[in-house]
């Protein structure tokens, strides 16, 4: 039972590596959904094995025993290693738990008053332009979507670039890219391993908006020089805005870049491969975590004198 408890929370530690390979190997599109799927799932399953492992620990001690209604002892591993790991798993969803906490209440201050500033300039269509020597654009999740953008930014780009930036921007809205943001950045505060993938999640979606933006202009080469100037313009800017918010200034921009300049590779085997490997190492992770939690379970009733050995 511990042991495959024990393969939720170390699996995660393998995704960092296998993310950026999926990024280079298949579509953005594709790896971002693949990517942000595996993170979402792998802290579900991290959290659950530390649920186990806190419960396991409490049934050990007589009071919860009690409470339980165990009539028989528990039958676990040895109590040298169940209780120092329902102590550390304890330790470990508290500070989860704090983290994300304050990640919620200061996203959630960022997103208010980016929708406040946008509210308070009457759009043109989907666009808001706020007046400020700062330049920055981004896409504004919400009801209804905005693409804010500052006269600064305006100024340090061309006509046809600006054009550029903006369908950047629209893809991330209409692609819903901030659901994958958000994910990424619950994920990111379940389990260490997973904040280094919270920014291949994000390099994904800039990725995918940029090829958006790419066929809806028409012009790579125009798309990835928008992205350039924007980004050189916007390295001053210092705009508060949420985490799950895109932008297109955000990622490494010379990378994004050359992707852009470059041509289109088609999917090979090398990228089914990576993705069947997410896939199968997702599946594990799942597996293990209902199996664990299944048999703590029934060894649970079997204390309880409800079901036999």
């Amino acid at each position: 039972m511990t042991a495959l408890l024990l393969l939720p929370l170390l699996l995660p530690f393998a995704l960092p590596a296998l993310a950026r390979r999926a990024l280079d190997r298949l579509a953005p599109v594709t790896a971002l959904w693949a990517v942000t799927g595996c993170a979402v799932v792998f802290a579900g399953c991290s959290l659950a094995a530390l649920g186990s492992f806190v419960l396991i620990g409490l049934f050990k001690l007589p009071l919860f025993a009690a409470f339980g209604e165990l009539v028989r002892p528990l039958r676990t591993a040895s109590d040298l290693f169940v209780l120092p790991a329902a102590a550390t798993s304890v330790g470990a969803l508290a500070v989860c738990g704090w983290t994300l906490v304050r990640a919620v209440l200061h996203q959630s201050r960022a997103f208010r008053a980016a929708r406040t500033e946008a509210g308070t300039r009457p759009p043109v269509g989907d666009l808001c332009v706020v007046d400020s020597p700062r330049p920055d654009a981004y896409a504004l999740p919400g009801r209804p979507h905005r693409i804010v953008v500052t006269t600064a930014m305006l100024r340090s780009l061309d006509g046809a670039e600006r054009e550029a930036l903006f369908a950047h921007e629209r893809a991330h809205n209409e692609g819903g890219h901030h659901y994958f943001l958000a994910g990424a950045e619950l994920a990111a505060h379940c389990h260490p391993a997973l904040r280094p993938v919270r920014e291949t999640i994000r390099l994904a979606a800039e990725r995918a908006a940029d090829e958006a933006a790419a066929a809806s202009v028409g012009d790579r080469r125009l798309t990835a020089r928008a992205i350039a100037r924007a980004a050189l313009a916007g390295q001053a800017a210092r705009t508060e805005r949420p985490g799950f918010v895109a932008a297109a200034t955000t990622g490494p921009v010379p990378r994004r870049v050359q992707a852009l300049l470059d041509t289109p590779r088609t999917p090979r085997r090398a990228g089914r491969r990576v993705a069947a490997l997410l896939l199968a190492c997702t599946a594990v992770s799942c597996v293990a975590s209902v199996t664990g939690m299944a048999d703590f379970h029934h060894r649970v009733e079997v204390a309880q004198g409800e079901e036999r050995p």
